[in-house]
């Protein structure tokens, strides 16, 4: 359960500071994203994958972290973040 190495490059030049910038929190946070999204369509499918519940979770934790530094260091780009992700808060 892997984002494609495509679609990591679609999201790298959307929310990427240049090309080839693939740490910042922005790029962190939405390839996050897209993971938690295939892994939540893989766990209502397979129920009892408890392993894959575990590591979702992680991510999300993971993703909140991010987030939250996001929100420390620039309110106005993670408030742009949730609504271009369409994360709730």
């Amino acid at each position: 359960m892997s984002v494609t190495k495509e679609r990591k490059q679609e999201l790298l030049s959307e929310f990427g500071r240049s090309a080839t910038d693939s740490g910042s929190p922005e790029v962190q946070i939405s390839i996050l994203t897209a993971r938690i999204a295939e892994m939540t369509g893989h766990l209502q499918v397979h129920t009892k994958d408890f392993a894959g519940r575990r590591g979702l979770l992680r991510m999300v934790s993971r993703r909140r972290r991010l987030l939250d530094y996001v929100k420390r260091k620039n309110p106005q780009l993670y408030l742009d973040l949730l609504a271009r992700l369409e994360i709730r808060k």
